[in-house]
């Protein structure tokens, strides 16, 4: 058979400054249609899915595939060029007997809320209703009637940290493939939960309930299980969780496990709530512990929400208690590393850290600093695959705190992230992340503990408090019961 394949991802954050446009997509991933397959796999797992194609006989025939770190609302003239790019490739290739897009699910654009219900409706139109059309999405995609009316299938990672794409492309393929050869018939019901916040899966309640949607994904006529955890700085009408069912062909059967699932998840809400601890009792807390490095996760500040990355206010806090042995990162601040980079490594500056974005940046903080390091082409590891972060530089400040500096605004995943440019990390006392969740992965092995820090940023984990104007204010946790 012969398989198309396409992806345009960006996680859009509608609060956040700074809109996504072309250059957003040139400095991580804008590869066309001949040069897709060379793109890295943590942008898109094409070149995976190309292997399972032919490992399966069948042809993989690629499109585009463009991906940006997220930020705020897509330029319209941007995201219209990309949208309408791929709808080229796909009539290019045509005749196709399936489609599979690698879509993010919470992409918004200026003028489209919706922009993968809106690209999957027009590869319907190509394609016609006998091919099938699958999407696998990110965990924090907004679910909505478009999406479920185009689409065949629909399969989201069950992972946070996301260490499950390649998996779920597997799945995807598998079922897109069968239905191709009429041998199932998917139909999806779905169950909107009504809640809003975010649910680490890495442990406790939410790994249980993983484990518990793999199992009934065991059960005779289901063919998936997503729980979409929604993205919660998207202000868009299907922001929040919703699970879906796919079946073959039982549409009653689809329904009766979505709901009894929905209210399975509903009812762990409280036990599955992780509000983040304030700056002064994370520091407390972290240093009362010995016998390693203690992680801290900046989460307000995570570059992977769409914040600015470059946020004062726990270095600021580290400084004035004169904590030592401490690695932080990573800044997005262009100035600072243009400083370091005219100063050449050893040399001894001046140097104003952060602050430079907006309120939610705090105010800069000035430090004497020594330059340890400087690559020019800086990358991470991000669940095996190279992410990169440009210019890099390293500084250690005359108290003590390893600063990592970036000139590509992206969160830490990898260990590597700081240890490539030469941070040691079993070393320190505190090692701080701008991130909220997908180092943990790659951190939890080396460090005695990890705390979620709830600092002032553009990502407030207060979800009552969100100024939402488009999505319903009928959800959980600011309504105790919107299901009533």
């Amino acid at each position: 058979m012969k398989i198309f394949s396409a992806s345009i991802a960006a996680e859009t954050n509608t609060f956040a400054p700074a809109p996504t446009g072309m250059a957003a997509f040139e400095a991580f991933g804008l590869f066309h249609a001949k040069d897709s397959l060379q793109a890295p796999e943590g942008v898109a797992a094409l070149r995976h899915l190309k292997s399972s194609c032919e490992r399966r006989g069948h042809e993989l025939v690629p499109g585009l595939c463009a991906f940006a770190e997220p930020a705020g609302r897509i330029v319209r003239e941007t995201y219209e060029a990309l949208r309408d790019e791929l709808l080229e490739d796909l009539r290019q290739a045509m005749p196709v007997d399936a489609v599979f897009l690698f879509l993010h699910g919470a992409m918004a654009a200026d003028g489209y809320d919706d922009c993968e219900g809106d690209i999957l409706a027009r590869v319907r139109q190509i394609v016609g209703e006998r091919v099938p059309v699958g999407a696998e999405l990110d965990l924090h995609c907004h679910l909505t009637p478009q999406m479920l009316e185009s689409a065949d299938a629909l399969i989201a990672y069950k992972e946070y940290p996301h260490t499950d794409v390649r998996e779920r492309a597997d799945e995807l393929l598998d079922l897109l493939l069968a239905t191709a050869r009429g041998e199932v018939r998917p139909v999806t019901a779905m169950h909107d939960c009504k809640m809003v916040g975010l649910w680490r899966t890495s442990s406790g309640p939410m790994r249980d309930f993983v484990d518990r949607m793999k199992a009934v994904e065991r059960q005779p006529g289901v063919l998936s299980v997503s729980l979409g955890h929604g993205f919660p700085w998207g202000d868009v009408a299907d922001c929040g969780a919703r699970l879906w069912v796919v079946t073959d062909g039982d549409a009653a059967l689809a329904q009766r496990l979505t709901d009894q699932l929905g209210r399975e998840f509903w009812a762990l809400r409280d036990a599955t709530r992780q509000p983040g601890l304030e700056i002064e009792a994370a520091l407390d807390q972290a240093l009362a512990i010995d016998g390693g490095p203690v992680v801290l996760a900046d989460t307000a500040d995570n570059p992977g929400g769409g914040a600015m990355s470059d946020s004062s206010f726990l270095l600021r806090a580290l400084v004035e208690r004169g904590v030592r042995d401490v690695a932080i990162g990573a800044f997005w601040d262009l100035g600072a590393i243009q400083m370091c980079v005219d100063a050449g490594v050893g040399a001894r500056l001046e140097l104003r850290v952060g602050g430079k974005c907006g309120p939610a940046s705090g105010l800069p903080v000035d430090l004497q600093v020594t330059v340890r390091a400087i690559r020019d082409e800086h990358q991470q590891d991000v669940f095996g695959a190279s992410w990169p972060m440009g210019r890099s530089v390293w500084v250690e400040s005359e108290g003590g705190i390893h600063l990592l500096l970036c000139s590509l605004r992206g969160q830490i995943y990898g260990t590597d992230a700081f240890t490539g440019i030469g941070i040691t990390l079993q070393d320190k006392r505190l090692i701080v992340i701008k991130g909220t969740q997908h180092f943990y992965a790659a951190f939890s092995p080396l460090a005695k503990a990890t705390l979620y820090v709830d600092s002032p940023g553009a990502l407030t984990s207060r979800f009552e408090e969100i100024a939402y104007r488009n999505r319903s204010l009928r959800y959980w946790p600011r309504a105790a019961d919107p299901h009533s």
